[in-house]
């Protein structure tokens, strides 16, 4: 299997092939995912609601995209690893931006990056890919402004916000973003920004249209509950096989049938008569 990189991602949009993109926070799921060929695997500050428990991904530190980052880079061989910048990372300053792009770079693992926001971070998006850090633009419904949106909506359905998306689809391709992730966006608007520009849309919640998708692992597999939306298929529901396998578990060590023969190590009968 070849390894995936930008330029994986602009071939695929010449041709016309669909990409493919999930997210991993952990090394042994990253491996998985890796294994079975995603074309991209992102570490999302989504790891604030699935993995630390969070209501949004406001908290979400730093530290917190390093730590993620570099376990699931150490299970990651062939798919391209993009790694969010958190709230704040990169929205006071352009050396901000700079400085801890680097940082995921250089302690996370990251081939690339990802940051949300459109014409006021094309100056980011531009330092960036100048000091050659492969920038994945996000646009729509970008979770870090959950806050400002009055919770999360599907965005870009007024004439002025429509408009707005695929002027700013086109700066931040502009700035040099090698990819634009486009959540929450009607599909028929998603189609038309994907027309548009000459860099793959991925979409989550943006329709078929899109050069590409992404979800999160933990919604498509049926692992997490709490909320599940609307543009997510479940693939499996390997929460109810969990949730059973440490019920049987349970069942086992209760009655005892659990360890087994097998389960067990052996030592030799005149040790244990010595030690009487």
């Amino acid at each position: 299997m070849k390894k995936n990189t930008v330029m994986t991602f602009k071939q695929a949009k010449i041709d016309g092939e669909k990409l493919t993109m999930l997210t991993a926070y952990d090394y042994s799921t990253a491996k998985l995912i890796d294994e079975a060929g995603v074309n991209s695997i992102l570490v999302g500050d989504s790891l604030g609601n699935v993995i630390l428990g969070y209501e949004d991904t406001v908290p979400v530190t730093m530290e917190d995209m390093i730590h993620h980052g570099a376990a699931v880079s150490r299970g990651t061989k062939n798919a391209l690893l993009i790694v969010d910048m958190p709230f704040m990372s990169y929205q006071v300053s352009v050396e901000d931006a700079l400085k801890n792009a680097g940082r995921l770079m250089k302690e996370g693992g990251a081939d690339a990056v990802k940051l949300e926001g459109g014409h006021r971070v094309c100056p980011q998006i531009k330092a960036m890919t100048e000091a050659g850090i492969p920038v994945c633009a996000h646009l729509g419904m970008t979770p870090q402004s959950v806050n400002a949106f009055g919770g999360f909506k599907v965005q870009a359905k007024t004439e002025e916000a429509a408009k707005l998306l695929i002027e700013e689809a086109l700066a931040v391709e502009e700035a040099g973003a090698f990819a634009v992730v486009l959540e929450c966006v009607p599909a028929k608007l998603a189609e038309i920004v994907t027309k548009k520009i000459s860099i793959p849309t991925i979409g989550i919640g943006a329709g078929a249209g899109c050069d590409g998708q992404v979800l999160v692992y933990a919604d498509m597999m049926g692992m997490f509950s709490d909320f599940v939306p609307k543009f997510v298929k479940q693939y499996a529901h390997i929460g109810d096989a969990m949730r059973e396998s440490v019920r049987a578990y349970i069942e086992e060590v209760g009655a005892g049938t659990f360890p087994t023969e097998e389960h067990t190590f052996k030592i030799d009968e005149e040790v244990i008569d010595k030690i009487y």
